[in-house]
């Protein structure tokens, strides 16, 4: 019997181990353009990753101290916290298969088109009150502003591989007809009606194409990126934990049976 509590115990300290990575991924997507400024999933994984820590802490220590309840309680809570886990591999999978960048004559860099992505997120972007705030935490890096100081040529800048977001919200959109002066500098545009966006870029430093549909799809080209990455992580995380709480599960039931044979036995002796 201490020997399989042993083992529970073991498999409860790997299933805390696993937390890491669930951890990892919401801290990653923290620290991101994209998520730092329309936080959406950040603090879900990271409660996720903060509760199956709590949970498997509890199973180690209902293993080593041979609390039935705590371990019971850690079976059917890792359980409940695994299904949400799968849940949310599968929602970010789901809302971020749509939504891709378009290429661009003479252009390395792609274009993005709002209305390409899953309704679920353009949603997070439509209305002035949602995008304001957005808007003016974009404004506050130092995205655009970069891209002066490694691009002055404008050969050189038409054939950089621009971020989603440089490209939606550093410059006017191509079919315009702008003059690069700078990376965030263009005049005379030649077609003012090609695109809606057309009209509403400004080389003022503060504006340039923040209100642009182009930036709200270039912000969620970016956050399908960094969602994509993290899904990864939480599948692999997500398949291991399955198979922990599967062990876990036997070892669990092997302990009771041996504990109903010991019972048996002290009592027929």
């Amino acid at each position: 019997m201490a020997l399989i509590n042993n083992v529970i115990g073991a498999i409860n300290f790997v299933a805390m181990l696993l937390s890491i990575p669930i951890l990892g991924a919401g801290i990653w997507l923290l620290n991101q353009p994209a998520d730092s400024c329309l936080k959406i999933l950040l603090w879900p994984v990271i409660t996720l990753g903060v509760l199956i820590l709590v949970m498997a802490l509890a199973g180690f220590v209902g293993a080593f101290w041979r609390i039935p309840w705590l371990l019971m309680a850690y079976l059917v809570g890792m359980l409940v916290l695994i299904i949400l886990l799968a849940c949310l591999v599968i929602f970010m999978y789901m809302v971020t298969i749509r939504g891709s960048g378009h290429i661009v004559p003479s252009r390395a860099y792609l274009e993005y088109h709002l209305e390409d992505f899953s309704i679920w997120l353009q949603r997070r972007v439509r209305g002035s009150y949602k995008w304001e705030r957005i808007e003016t935490c974009l404004s506050s890096t130092q995205i655009c502003p970069d891209l002066n100081q490694t691009y002055t040529m404008a050969m050189d800048f038409f054939r950089a591989y621009l971020t989603p977001i440089e490209s939606g919200c550093c410059k006017p959109p191509t079919e315009c007809g702008y003059t690069f002066v700078n990376p965030t500098n263009w005049i005379s545009p030649i077609n003012n009606i090609a695109d809606p966006d057309c009209i509403q870029w400004n080389n003022d430093q503060t504006k340039l194409c923040y209100s642009c549909n182009s930036c709200k799809a270039g912000l969620l080209a970016s956050l399908k990126q960094e969602w994509r990455r993290a899904d990864i992580i939480l599948l692999v995380t997500l398949i291991a934990l399955i198979c922990v709480y599967l062990v876990g599960c036997c070892a669990f039931r092997n302990a009771q049976t041996e504990d109903i044979f010991r019972k048996y036995r002290q009592g027929y002796s």
